[in-house]
């Protein structure tokens, strides 16, 4: 079932839990993701990050087609789109959300630039994300992890100004591996939570810690992105096995099925499962 993120994340908001939004990179883990949101009846959100996969149009047309057949509401979001071409390609391609990228930028340039592709996504229905504040990279935490927190103020008035559906936030996290577990602002969260009017996302979910996520996902984030943690069960996964007896073909079993399994953890964390009812009332 192809859906907004918009859709999915209002209904987040509402209920008071979190959507994961795996990262996506070939056919093999996004057929991993779709079998762990139907396993826990659950909405998911397919996030493609155009560095990763420069041939967009064609993982999403593959993709939409899958989520197309899915029991589930899926969402298909370019992840970290840098500039209009990115974005125009995704849509074009058939994805359902976009996440203009423009953090690093100053204030006023980033609402322009966001702005301007708030209008062209919405005139064909397709859902924005935008970032204010910078979560940088985990390994270089100690000086990242609160150089660019989100300022509620700002955020109101970023949310006011450019018409975004989510907002991603900057609250201690980092993309990344860890050395330890972020130091999260739930202090800043509350207040995030309490003056912005739509759904709040969280970047760099991996390694943040079981009780931290599902802590967030009560507290008022409504979308985790993840990424590394599931590729690295992948790998996890596949060295517990005797590859004596397989071919090449049978690597991919393992490693979706460690994908799949890390995935399923996060989303009993965020308290999504069985939540794909609410698209069947």
């Amino acid at each position: 079932m192809l859906v907004t993120m918009k859709e999915l994340l209002d209904q987040a908001r509402v209920d008071n839990y979190a959507v994961a939004a795996p990262n996506i990179d070939n056919e093999h883990n996004l057929r991993a993701a779709i079998d762990g949101a139907e396993e826990m009846n659950s909405p998911l959100i397919l996030g493609v990050p155009y560095h990763v996969n420069p041939d967009i149009c064609y993982l999403g047309r593959i993709a939409t087609d899958l989520i197309r057949r899915s029991a589930v509401p899926i969402a298909l979001n370019l992840d970290h789109g840098k500039n209009f071409e990115n974005c125009v390609m995704a849509i074009r391609a058939g994805f359902t959300s976009i996440m203009v990228d423009r953090s690093e930028l100053p204030f006023a340039e980033n609402v322009s630039q966001v702005k301007e592709l708030v209008k062209i996504a919405h005139a064909v229905g397709v859902s924005v994300e935008a970032e204010l504040g910078h979560v940088g990279g985990a390994d270089n935490y100690e000086v990242d992890g609160y150089s660019g927190l989100t300022v509620p103020a700002e955020a109101v008035r970023f949310v006011a100004e450019t018409g975004v559906d989510c907002l991603a936030v900057a609250i201690g996290t980092a993309h990344g591996v860890y050395k330890g577990e972020p130091d999260i602002r739930f202090d800043l969260l509350k207040e995030l939570r309490e003056q912005v009017p739509v759904p709040l996302v969280l970047h760099g979910g991996s390694g943040t810690g079981e009780e931290n996520l599902s802590r967030l996902a009560r507290e008022g984030i409504n979308k985790v992105n993840l990424s590394n943690e599931l590729k690295r069960n992948m790998v996890v996964e596949l060295n517990k096995q005797d590859l004596s007896q397989y071919g090449i073909y049978g690597v991919y079993n393992y490693l979706g099925q460690g994908f799949k399994e890390k995935l399923i953890e996060n989303i009993q964390l965020f308290g999504s499962q069985n939540k794909a009812e609410n698209w069947r009332k």
